[in-house]
């Protein structure tokens, strides 16, 4: 019995004839039109391999390892993502699905896609310059949140200078855009923590000063999402040098206290969570501490009317009584 039966096509003659069809894209010609057909024809027959049109399972394993190593060798998926704006909006999916099944491929322990790709970085780099053009932006999105899930790709991403893109990215006008953009540097920093933990660390000045940007921002959801990572990021034990470093700066604490005092309750909300790390805080360097003796009675006054329709909320009750307590207590430090 043939491996690629009647309706199947050979995953060879599929990368070939879709490379093509691509390229003649990429051209602009007077073809193109007819390019465009032929690249959603193609990109459908590689779905159909990718989705098991095969009669068993172990003809579909084939005919997917063939594919894959074809698409490596043909540099496809670099040309696939390079051309994304001039595919139709169908066929713009179906890279995204396409790309997202093989990378999730793996052999035993191996996964040879996300191998292929770190030899390749570029195709990295180019899916988050995606975010630039918002035709593509939310696929290029997709992708990138894929390859997040592998830490070997995630610290290519974070450990280039395309990272700090992200931090226009997230507070672009269009919403959808930003949203995409802040929900991919945030897996980027909280998926693999002791990654995360080391990259902070070994650039907290040049992350920190570009988190400050977010941290002001003019836009409500910018500020809102940022504070709230902020605090997860913080309060995550693998992060425990960046927390320290973090909260010995008289800078961050007068921006939480101001911030505690923002109209937006959301806001007021997410800087008390950080604000509660500069308080419990057992060694506090004198300048924090200055600060907190200084507004002592304040912050007293304020905690105790903070958010008190949250009678619910016990855990955030418990918080709240246990850092009126630890300002009342605090002692100018012996000199």
């Amino acid at each position: 019995m043939p491996l690629f039966g009647k309706s199947q096509k050979n995953p060879a003659e599929v990368v070939k004839a879709l490379k093509e069809a691509v390229t003649a894209l990429e051209r602009g010609d007077k073809k193109a039109e007819k390019a465009q057909e032929e690249v959603s024809k193609q990109l459908t027959n590689v779905k159909s391999i990718l989705f098991g049109a095969a009669d068993t399972e172990q003809q579909t394993e084939i005919l997917i390892a063939q594919l894959s190593q074809e698409l490596y060798n043909s540099n496809l998926l670099l040309l696939l993502i390079n051309n994304l704006s001039r595919i139709e909006f169908e066929g713009k999916k179906d890279v995204a699905q396409i790309f997202n099944n093989i990378l999730r491929r793996h052999i035993g322990a191996r996964s040879p896609t996300v191998e292929y790709i770190c030899t390749k970085p570029e195709i990295l780099f180019t899916l988050i310059s995606g975010y630039e053009h918002h035709d593509i932006a939310l696929n290029c999105g997709t992708m990138l949140r894929e390859c997040a899930r592998y830490e070997a790709l995630a610290k290519i991403v974070l450990y280039s200078d395309d990272f700090y893109k992200f931090f226009n990215y997230v507070e672009v006008s269009t919403f959808d855009i930003a949203s995409d953009a802040f929900s991919t540097f945030k897996e980027l920093l909280t998926r693999h923590k002791l990654l995360s933990a080391e990259f902070l660390e070994a650039n907290y000045d040049k992350v920190f000063s570009h988190y400050q940007q977010l941290l002001n921002s003019e836009n409500y959801v910018t500020r809102r999402q940022s504070l709230k990572l902020l605090g997860e990021l913080l309060l995550d034990r693998h992060n425990f040098t960046v927390m320290t470093r973090y909260i010995s700066n008289p800078d961050n604490l007068k921006l939480m206290m101001n911030m505690l005092k923002e109209k937006s309750r959301n806001i007021q909300f997410e800087a008390f969570h950080v604000f509660k790390v500069f308080v419990a805080n057992p060694n506090k360097p004198k300048p924090i501490l200055d600060i907190l003796l200084r507004n002592q009675e304040k912050l007293i006054d304020f905690l105790t009317k903070f958010h008190e329709d949250r009678s619910e909320d016990e855990q955030f009750n418990d918080e709240k009584a246990y850092l009126i307590k630890q300002i009342k207590e605090l002692k100018p430090s012996a000199e």
